[in-house]
C-alpha cells in the first residue's frame, strides 16, 4: 500500500535489492553495561506491558509474535560509515527509551532495567559483505526479541548507485512517528556531517520514562466510577467483556502461521475527492465516512446491526512529548449503529463516536480491567483500524519532508497480534489488512476488503440518493443472505 512517498508492506514484499550490508549493533562493552544495569522504579507503559505479555503468551503457545517497526529510506551516493556511526549513536543517546530493557517474571510483574549514563550506549558497524535479497530480509528481522536490551538495530545496504538506510526497532521503543520524525532526525544529522559541517545540535528530547510515570500517576487516580472508565466498561460489556473480535472466521488460531498483508485500492483520485465531499455533506470528516463504510461492509457480511471497533490514537500531550522517541499509542472505542440508517446518518454518528472518545486513549484498557475484573484483557487478533491520511497532520508534514524520496514502513512478517486494517489516503485511498497467513483467514480478509471496496465505490459514485438510502432495504438484506 502506497501513501504518497510512504510504502507500507511486509519485509517480504519490500524485498530489498542485493547489496553490501553494514549493520550496527552494540559494542561488547555497551552490551555488558546494559546487562548489568540496575532495576528501575519506572514501570513499563501499559502498551509496553501488553506487548511483553503478548510476546510471552504467544511463545508459550509455540507462536512467533510481530514486534518490529522497520523503516527504510533510499539515499543516493555512497554512505559515509563514520558519519552514520556518529548519527546512530547520537540518536540512541538522545532518547532515553533505548537505555531500558525488561525482565519478565509474570504477566503482572515486569521490571525495567535502565542504564544511568547515555554515553554507555555505543553501537558499532559490522561489514557483512554482499548479500542477496533473502539474506538481507533474514538479517533485518533477526533483530533480538523484546526481552533483550538490543532489540533495535540499524543498517545500510550499499549499491553502486546509492544505499538503503533502515532501522529495525522493537515496538517497545517506537511508534509510527519514527517513520517521519525519527528518519528526519537521521537524515538531518547525516546531511550536516557529510556536508562538512559540525554535528548538528538538536534540542534536548523529552523523556519516555517521565511519560511512563505520568501515565501511572493519571491511571492510579481513576476509579470504576470515572466517566472514562465507565465508557470503556459499557463498550466492553457489549463485546463479551473485552475488545471486539474480527467479524469473520480466521481459522485455527493455535497453529503457528506467519503474518501476511493483503491490500486493495478502494478509491481512485477522483472517487476519493467525491467521497470526501460526501463525508463533509454528512457533517463528518474522511475518518467518519470511512468508519461508516467499514460498518456498512461488516453489516452486509454478517448482518450486524451495530459496528464495534477499536482505533489507535497518539497519546502525546505535552511539547516535550512531541520530541520524545517511544510508544505513545492508546486505543479508543468506536460504536456505530447501522440498521435502518443511511450513510449520512452513519457517517455523522461514526464521526461523533471518534471525536467524543478522544480522551479515552489516555485510559489503557488493562487499567479498566484492573478496576472491573469481570472484563478481560484484549485477546490476540482483536480488530484494530489504523488511518494514515497524507492530507492531515502529522503525515502531511512527512510527505513534504520526504518529497522525492522512497520511504518504507514494513512489518516483520510474523503473526500479528491485533488483526490490523490500515486505511491510507493520499491522492487515492487504499486499504491493507495484516492477518495470520491461514487459508480461512485469507478468504475472510479477501471478502472483507471486497465488501469495503464495494461500499466505498457505491458512496463515492452513487450520488445523493444512495447516501440518503437506509441500509435495511430489501437489496441490502438480500446481499447479506447471499
Amino acid at each position: 500500500m502506497r501513501i504518497g512517498p510512504l510504502d507500507v508492506s511486509t519485509v517480504d514484499e519490500w524485498a530489498p535489492a542485493p547489496g553490501t550490508l553494514y549493520s550496527w549493533h552494540p559494542s561488547p562493552a555497551a552490551r555488558a553495561k546494559a546487562l548489568a544495569a540496575p532495576a528501575s522504579a519506572v514501570p513499563p507503559s501499559y502498551v509496553q506491558a501488553r506487548h511483553l505479555r503478548s510476546l510471552r503468551e504467544q511463545a508459550d503457545r509455540g507462536l512467533d509474535h510481530s514486534r518490529l517497526l522497520i523503516a527504510s529510506v533510499e539515499v543516493p551516493g555512497r554512505c559515509d560509515l563514520r558519519a552514520m556511526t556518529y548519527v546512530i549513536n547520537a540518536h540512541l543517546r538522545r532518547h532515553d527509551t533505548y537505555r531500558s530493557w525488561f525482565e519478565y517474571f509474570d504477566a503482572d510483574h515486569i521490571v525495567r532495567h535502565t542504564l544511568a549514563d547515555a554515553a554507555d550506549v555505543e553501537f558499532v558497524a559490522t561489514d557483512h559483505g554482499e548479500l542477496a535479497s533473502q539474506q538481507l530480509q533474514d538479517h533485518i528481522v533477526a533483530t533480538p526479541d523484546s526481552l533483550q536490551w538490543d532489540c533495535f538495530s540499524f543498517g545500510v545496504i550499499q549499491r553502486p548507485d546509492g544505499f538503503t538506510f533502515y532501522a529495525s526497532i522493537d515496538h517497545l521503543h517506537a511508534d509510527g512517528q519514527f517513520v517521519g520524525m525519527g528518519l528526519m532526525e537521521f537524515q538531518t544529522m547525516y546531511a550536516e556531517l557529510i556536508g562538512g559541517n559540525p554535528p548538528l545540535e538538536l534540542p534536548a528530547a523529552g523523556s519516555y520514562a517521565d511519560y511512563c510515570l505520568r501515565q501511572r500517576e493519571y491511571t492510579s487516580a481513576l476509579t470504576v466510577d470515572s466517566p472514562e472508565v465507565r465508557a470503556w466498561i459499557d463498550f466492553a460489556e457489549r463485546n463479551d467483556g473485552t475488545f471486539p473480535a474480527f467479524p469473520l472466521p480466521l481459522g485455527d488460531r493455535s497453529a503457528p502461521h506467519a503474518g501476511d498483508l493483503m491490500g486493495v485500492t478502494l478509491l481512485d483520485g477522483e472517487q476519493t475527492h467525491r467521497f470526501e465531499t460526501a463525508c463533509v455533506g454528512a457533517d463528518a470528516r474522511f475518518v467518519g465516512g470511512m468508519f461508516a463504510c467499514i460498518a456498512l461492509a461488516v453489516h452486509e457480511l454478517t448482518g450486524a446491526e451495530t459496528y464495534f471497533g477499536v482505533t489507535p490514537r497518539d497519546t502525546r500531550s505535552t511539547q516535550a512529548d512531541l520530541t520524545t522517541q517511544g510508544w505513545f499509542t492508546g486505543q479508543i472505542p468506536i460504536t456505530v449503529p447501522v440498521a435502518g440508517l443511511s450513510f449520512n446518518d452513519i457517517a455523522r454518528t461514526a464521526q461523533n463516536s471518534f471525536d467524543s472518545a478522544a480522551d479515552l486513549a489516555r485510559v489503557p484498557f488493562e487499567r479498566v480491567v484492573e478496576l472491573a475484573p469481570s472484563l478481560r484483557r484484549p485477546p490476540p487478533l482483536f480488530g484494530l483500524v489504523n488511518f494514515f491520511d497524507a492530507q492531515a497532520s502529522p503525515l502531511s508534514m512527512m510527505t513534504k519532508l520526504f518529497d522525492g524520496l522512497t520511504v518504507g514502513a514494513h512489518s516483520d512478517g510474523r503473526v500479528t497480534y491485533p488483526l490490523s486494517t490500515m486505511v491510507g489516503r493520499f491522492d487515492e485511498t487504499a486499504a491493507s489488512v495484516l492477518f495470520p497467513d491461514h487459508p480461512v483467514a485469507r478468504n475472510s480478509v479477501d471478502r472483507y476488503l471486497g465488501a469495503l471496496k464495494s461500499v466505498c465505490v457505491r458512496i463515492a459514485d452513487g450520488g445523493a440518493a444512495e447516501r440518503a438510502r437506509a441500509v435495511a432495504d430489501p437489496d441490502r438484506q438480500a446481499a447479506h443472505q447471499r
